[in-house]
């Protein structure tokens, strides 16, 4: 997301860019490859800015969750992890977790359109969005394991 879609949907639910809504997203970009806690993103805002409270980041991660711009993702592990939404997929990509090192991969294909096909179908049940998580160990792991 740039910034000029980002001031736009501030704008269209009614807020201003300020200075701390900057930064998380700048946060939220730089570490677009990771899954970041809220307490994490605040650390890492807190780096360049100092004088920002954790609840300042706490209502702004909401903030973003309500206009689309981050999803919030659950792996378990007690909180709640996010990442920056895409516009352009109708559903989110799945998850591998590495039950050893912690480690998030991403797959980016959505294997599942069959099967959502089918429930549809069957069940005459509309799906609008999934979330896939798969548990286990990932090649370095296993390789440290031999």
């Amino acid at each position: 997301m740039d910034a000029t879609s980002f001031k736009e949907k501030l704008k269209e639910k009614g807020c201003k860019l300020t200075l701390q809504r900057r930064s998380v997203l700048d946060v939220l970009i730089e570490h677009s490859d990771q899954h970041l806690s809220t307490e994490e993103i605040y650390g890492e805002v807190k780096k360049k800015y100092p004088e920002i409270g954790l609840a300042t980041v706490y209502r702004t991660v909401q903030l973003f969750e309500e206009m689309g711009i981050v999803d919030r993702l659950n792996f378990d592990d007690g909180c709640s992890r996010f990442e920056l939404a895409t516009e352009d997929s109708v559903h989110h990509h799945h998850h591998l977790i590495c039950e050893v090192c912690n480690r998030v991969f991403e797959v980016e294909n959505d294997l599942l359109s069959e099967i959502e096909a089918e429930i549809e179908r069957v069940y005459q049940f509309k799906i609008h969005d999934h979330n896939l998580i798969f548990y286990g160990k990932c090649k370095n792991c296993t390789d440290k394991e031999q």
